[in-house]
């Protein structure tokens, strides 16, 4: 089996001989960060953590996403935040793409290496430091909770690797899904979901929907096809598509496609 790849920005700033051309777009149904804009100047600190910086590369705004917060964090060694979640009724899901983060929640200790995952429910009081000698980056989801009577939510901690991923109906495995949060589990209000495409397979529908999706590309190429548009995508570009953009792709090549997917899920729409 293929080792698992997960794509992680370093930073810096592109030389002064770039052109200015790239890919970084933001209409009404979507928008694209390639990873090139990952640099050091448009990354953000937080009161709560030491030592950290991150890049915000989804927030609610109007006219875009709006149902979630995501954020690529860099935890340098020594570095974390006691208390990281300043709003209690906002849930967490952290993935590390390198390093290893420690994180405490619930009476439970793990340290997370690459591809795990921790799930942190709202009201949880939990921390999370790099006690590593090198620096620990993590993906971080946060979304406010829709509590729902008689399904209650609690922490939970994995590795993706240790999932057996579900392969879609007709595609012989080529299209396939590991799925970390449980989708029969009622209490969950949001999916978070690696997907991997083998080189050829594709989406072959523009799927046209209410969820909106968070798409992080962690290995390989592809290119999209979003509400009209062909976008090209590699391993460290990040897609926000809204609510029934419609979406449909294919995987390049010559590696695997994967990449972290968000999605909200199981609630009424409120009116």
């Amino acid at each position: 089996m293929t080792k698992a790849s997960y794509y992680t920005p370093r930073g810096g700033l592109p030389p002064q001989t770039d052109l200015l051309t790239d890919r970084a777009i933001v209409t009404e149904a979507y928008t694209v960060i390639p990873r090139g804009v990952l640099s050091d100047i448009v990354t953000s600190v937080f009161p709560e953590w030491t030592d950290t910086r991150a890049w915000i590369i989804n927030r609610p705004v109007a006219g875009g996403a709006t149902t979630y917060y995501q954020a690529i964090v860099e935890v340098k060694p020594g570095g974390g935040a006691q208390r990281p979640e300043p709003q209690p009724e906002v849930q967490s899901f952290l993935f590390v793409t390198s390093g290893a983060l420690t994180v405490n929640a619930a009476g439970q200790s793990q340290t997370l290496t690459e591809g795990g995952f921790a799930y942190l429910p709202a009201g949880t009081d939990w921390s999370a430091h790099n006690n590593g000698d090198v620096d620990a980056t993590f993906v971080w989801i946060r979304k406010r909770y829709e509590a729902i009577e008689g399904h209650p939510v609690s922490v939970k901690f994995g590795n993706e690797q240790d999932i057996e991923p579900s392969a879609m109906p007709g595609t012989d495995g080529k299209w396939r899904t590991t799925r970390m949060l449980d989708p029969q589990d009622l209490g969950y209000d949001m999916h978070v979901n690696i997907v991997t495409f083998e080189p050829g397979a594709t989406i072959p529908f523009a799927e046209t929907h209410v969820m909106e999706h968070g798409l992080l590309m962690l290995e390989g190429k592809a290119v999209y096809h979003l509400n009209g548009d062909w976008v090209e995508v590699q391993e460290g570009d990040f897609l926000s598509l809204r609510a029934f953009c419609p979406q449909a792709c294919y995987a390049g090549g010559p590696s695997n496609f994967r990449y972290l997917l968000y999605k909200d899920v199981n609630r009424q729409i409120m009116l």
